[in-house]
């Protein structure tokens, strides 16, 4: 049981006339424990981007980039890395947006109110890699089979398609287990303190 539970189970049992006084501090520790969360997916996600961007140093991207025009994806890929990096510092932004926000607030509700949002931009945000890593994997499987059409009989095709949609489940699996060790345990904390003010707001 955590510091939050203890002030909770004290507040319940404790005389009438001392409830104000108590749900304030109640408040101030879910507030501070909110606070600290919504600080640490902001970290989270500048070390995330700051460790993604650094595989550019271990990568060959001469090389990667003659591949990308040989399969005519060179446009794709420069658009497609521009529109990312602009919703991506737009995630960063809403975090910092959210941590900043979160900190100040003075209503049982309105802190409520950022949790739900702070749990929503990160959903999204996990959406949004997810869902670009899936059509990054379908763009370049289609363009490597209209490459390479005349080389593939219908088997191998089949094949090669099967193999396609297989990596691609297995490596967002992959992906996703890792946003829910960064990201999940964090959420569930921000969830229960969200339960323990809806408890403390009801109560009013």
């Amino acid at each position: 049981m955590d510091l939050l539970d203890n002030y909770k189970k004290a507040w319940e049992n404790q005389p009438e006339h001392a409830d104000k006084v108590s749900s304030i501090e109640i408040y101030k520790l879910a507030q501070s424990k909110s606070s600290s969360i919504v600080k640490w997916i902001f970290i989270i996600g500048i070390l995330e981007f700051i460790f993604l961007n650094s595989i550019y140093f271990f990568v060959d991207m001469e090389d990667a980039m003659i591949e990308y025009k040989n399969l005519g994806l060179e446009n794709f890929i420069l658009y497609s890395q521009i529109a990312t990096y602009i919703i991506l510092f737009y995630f960063l932004w809403m975090f910092y947006q959210n941590y900043k926000k979160i900190s100040t607030i003075e209503s049982t509700k309105t802190l409520m109110t950022k949790i739900l949002k702070t749990r929503k931009t990160v959903r999204n945000y996990v959406i949004f890699n997810l869902g670009y890593i899936t059509l990054f994997m379908i763009v370049i499987t289609i363009a490597k089979v209209n490459t390479n059409l005349n080389d593939f009989n219908n088997k191998q095709l089949l094949i090669l398609i099967i193999v396609t949609i297989i990596a691609t489940l297995l490596f967002l699996g992959v992906v996703w287990l890792f946003y829910q060790l960064l990201y999940g345990i964090l959420l569930r904390k921000l969830n229960r303190n969200y339960k323990e003010l809806a408890k403390l707001d009801n109560a009013k």
